[in-house]
């Protein structure tokens, strides 16, 4: 039930990708032009255009991402000690291991690099809590190394010890992520005096956290969310335009409000 899950999924995101909507009216434009019906053809090519216009000028979809970025606001650990925390959670999801790293023989990061740096600052602040990198792959076909062990080969790079580090190297998607670390989290977990576990750091996305912390509060597990990979300011510039810019936030913005949807018809979160 859960490849089931996860392969829809894939299928939701394909279909959900603003270019690839300008692709299918670009095609019925031409279709309908081939049947000589040039008002259908005009439009859908303007229904292209429409979906470039919108998906270029940022505020259009920087106004629903800065609201997840804000949804689960960020914690200041000045005022915490490394005896404070249980833990170290890093989510899987900027990390390329597919066929360029396995051609090229270096692991490549995502734009969302700030997940892995944000571990490396954290593990060495705090050399001596256990940390657990979760992740497999997000691909229906995957290659190479799992994220984990990407990963794992990473903080060998960075000369950081291994003393403390723990991986999960099977799960695709958050939910199997929260799943599959739960009993490595309730077995490892540091606790207080009162023999109750102490909360985990958790390092993922900004736009990602809501629904992250949702899940593991879901699994019962006390988390403090370290966001990060901000992707919006305070303020809007009402006047940008970018397409890259603009499909990546959409796309963001559309996998987390369809993942929030259906997890929560689905009693995941």
């Amino acid at each position: 039930m859960d490849t089931i899950f996860f392969i829809l999924s894939k299928v939701v995101q394909f279909c959900i990708e603003p270019l690839n909507w300008v692709v299918v009216f670009v095609f019925l434009s031409l279709v309908f032009l081939s049947l000589r019906k040039s008002h259908l053809c005009k439009r859908f090519l303007l229904l292209a255009l429409l979906d470039l216009l919108i998906v270029g000028w940022l505020p259009t979809s920087e106004l629903g991402l800065r609201a997840l970025e804000d949804a689960i606001p960020k914690t200041s650990l000045e005022n915490f000690s490394e005896n404070d925390f249980g833990g170290i959670i890093i989510l899987g999801g900027a990390i390329e291991v597919g066929q360029i790293a396995i051609d090229r023989g270096e692991i490549s990061i995502y734009s969302s690099a700030e997940r892995v740096t944000k571990a490396f600052e954290l593990i060495r602040k705090y050399p001596d809590l256990p940390f657990i990198f979760s992740g497999f792959s997000g691909r229906i076909n995957p290659k190479g190394l799992s994220e984990a062990d990407a990963f794992k080969q990473l903080i060998a790079e960075q000369g950081l010890s291994e003393k403390m580090a723990h991986y999960e190297n099977q799960s695709r998607n958050t939910y199997e992520n929260v799943l599959f670390m739960k009993p490595m989290i309730e077995k490892i977990s540091l606790k207080n005096e009162s023999g109750v576990l102490k909360p985990w750091l958790l390092i993922t996305s900004a736009s990602h956290m809501y629904r992250s912390v949702k899940i593991v509060e879901k699994q019962g597990i006390v988390v403090i969310p370290v966001p990060v990979d901000y992707q919006t300011a305070h303020r809007l510039s009402w006047i940008s335009f970018d397409l890259e810019d603009g499909i990546q936030n959409w796309n963001k913005l559309l996998h987390e409000v369809i993942g929030i949807f259906v997890y929560w018809i689905t009693g995941k979160i």
